[in-house]
């Protein structure tokens, strides 16, 4: 099990005892804890610990924690939901535009030259099988970009952002130093917030170190 990368979902090995040592909110304790995954986000911790947020069944209910990394006993990846296209097979796939609009676009992301995968609470909810959904939720996605992309995928992409899809896409890039929105580098065709471990930086070539471009 390799290290827990931003948006990965870490299902807990002991959720009784990460919940009698957090101070977490009500409605997160051990009982939910044992079903639902919790989800790394973008920090650094000196002494080890893998910064997740924990999310409930309301948009209200979110938490940030740390978690040490002995509690890791699954990691599930965005490419992992994403390859596994279980949105074919949710009960409510004809009824939630999110969904709707994944299947459509999934052929199209898969002949791109990077991986992509599912965030957001379309992937939670793919993962975990707890029905977040509603009328109104966003199709999250990550493409996983080592290399610029090409500007025929840019196009592509972009196409893809205004095609007037049922649900609003919102596509992150993520590069060996940070992660930046597709949408912002479309617009301005260079410069970008790049998120990193250490907090965002505005950049011109986000696949470059963040010192080095700002």
């Amino acid at each position: 099990m390799g290290a827990p990368q931003p948006h990965d979902l870490i299902w807990l090995s002991n959720p009784e005892a990460f919940a009698a040592q957090a101070a977490l909110p009500d409605w997160a304790g051990a009982a939910w804890l044992a079903r639902a995954p919790v989800v790394v986000r973008r920090d650094r911790a000196p002494d080890g610990r893998i910064p997740i947020g924990l999310r409930g069944m309301l948009r209200s209910q979110r938490h940030a924690a740390w978690l040490p990394a002995a509690q890791c006993a699954k990691i599930v990846t965005p490419m992992d939901i994403a390859s596994q296209a279980r949105w074919h097979l949710h009960p409510r796939r004809t009824e939630i535009p999110a969904l709707r609009t994944l299947a459509r676009l999934a052929p199209r992301l898969d002949a791109l030259s990077c991986q992509w995968g599912v965030t957001g609470a379309v992937g939670f909810a793919l993962a975990c099988g707890i029905d977040v959904l509603h009328a109104d939720s966003d199709v999250d996605l990550l493409l996983a970009s080592a290399q610029p992309l090409p500007q025929a995928e840019l196009q592509a992409l972009g196409a893809l952002l205004e095609a007037g899809e049922e649900a609003r896409l919102d596509i992150q890039v993520a590069t060996p130093y940070g992660a930046f929105a597709l949408r912002e580098r479309l617009r301005t065709g260079g410069r970008v917030l790049l998120k990193t471990d250490t907090g965002p930086v505005l950049c011109a070539d986000p696949w470059q170190s963040p010192w080095a471009c700002c």
